[in-house]
């Protein structure tokens, strides 16, 4: 018997053959953005509507966690770079065929408008943690006030914003589509990891970022109206979701083999217990089951499916890029 040893010459240590370069940084990164991205959104799409008296959490309170969660995925952002000292050359150019630049581009015109928009509401704030156990959000809402009120340069540009506020929230809502998206078509933007190489990453990442943020509003909500009807738009949106995820193996199944072998890892392999058991049942379909039995008039406690939206939109993100830093296509 004649033995052959074959050796490749692609050897590049931590990309090829296997990906290995992200690690926790980056999906925690996709999941703030997302989550941001769906909570500017309703913010913004509630108040163009003539809603905000109808959805104050949604509209006035909840929209101060975004900009919280985004400088958040940007110190991840920050501790995965290779040199953090010349993150601002991100900044220094536009590259239109790389979807980096398009998501440094569209965080750094959403961060100051999304901390433009709870300002607009600081006073509406500071009465709701008014009464909550950990008085620092509201001292420092109460900082903040009275700085606005004693000093006139404060107050002309907080007149100034208040009346610029449609434009604001027109801006936000564009920019909110924008960055849900970016966050699936940063991974999709690899055509060399079949997994990621879906056109479908990018709806689907917008559609569960806009979960988790209906989830938050939910939770936060103190009027039942108001957390009823987030429920329902919660509902409907896990309902894509699953849409999606079932569209998207569709699409796997029935292309090449490589991405054949790509849907394997979630059809038998090593992330199906995970991804259909811990994400699929407990961050989709156990919180969507709880909510409509909240609708037939159970009392389920609104944080338990709320948690496990959040829960399970995180762990989409982790799962598909440690996932798809597996997958390659054969050389």
């Amino acid at each position: 018997m004649k033995e052959e040893l074959f050796i490749s010459g692609r050897d590049i240590p931590f990309i090829d053959p296997v990906l290995h370069i992200w690690h926790w940084q980056i999906p925690l990164y996709l999941f703030v953005g997302g989550l941001a991205a769906g909570l500017i959104f309703f913010a913004s799409y509630f108040y163009l509507t003539g809603k905000e008296d109808k959805y104050p959490i949604a509209v006035k309170i909840a929209p101060i966690i975004a900009p919280i969660v985004i400088v958040l995925g940007l110190i991840a952002l920050l501790l995965d770079l290779r040199h953090p000292a010349y993150f601002w050359q991100l900044y220094t150019t536009i590259r239109l065929d790389s979807p980096m630049s398009w998501g440094a581009w569209t965080l750094g015109a959403v961060m100051p408008l999304s901390v433009l928009w709870p300002l607009i509401y600081i006073y509406e704030l500071k009465n709701y943690f008014e009464g909550m156990i950990c008085k620092m959000p509201y001292k420092i809402l109460n900082w903040l006030t009275n700085l606005i009120e004693k000093n006139w340069i404060l107050k002309w540009a907080f007149a100034l914003i208040i009346k610029n506020k449609k434009p604001i929230a027109i801006a936000n809502l564009v920019l909110s589509v924008i960055l849900g998206v970016y966050t699936g078509i940063l991974l999709s933007a690899f055509n060399a990891r079949p997994l990621w190489n879906t056109s479908i990453l990018g709806p689907l990442f917008l559609v569960s970022g806009l979960s988790t943020g209906a989830a938050t509003i939910m939770w936060m909500a103190k009027d039942h109206y108001e957390k009823l009807t987030f429920s329902k738009i919660d509902l409907l949106l896990i309902g894509i979701e699953i849409f999606f995820i079932i569209h998207m193996f569709m699409g796997f199944l029935s292309s090449t083999e490589v991405q054949q072998e790509a849907a394997a890892l979630f059809l038998g392999g090593e992330f199906t217990a995970v991804f259909w058991g811990v994400f699929f049942i407990g961050g989709l379909v156990f919180p969507a089951t709880l909510e409509v039995m909240e609708l037939f008039g159970y009392k389920i406690p609104i944080s338990i499916p709320a948690l496990f939206i959040l829960l399970g939109g995180a762990l989409l993100r982790f799962i598909m890029v440690d996932a798809g830093q597996i997958t390659r296509y054969l050389y």
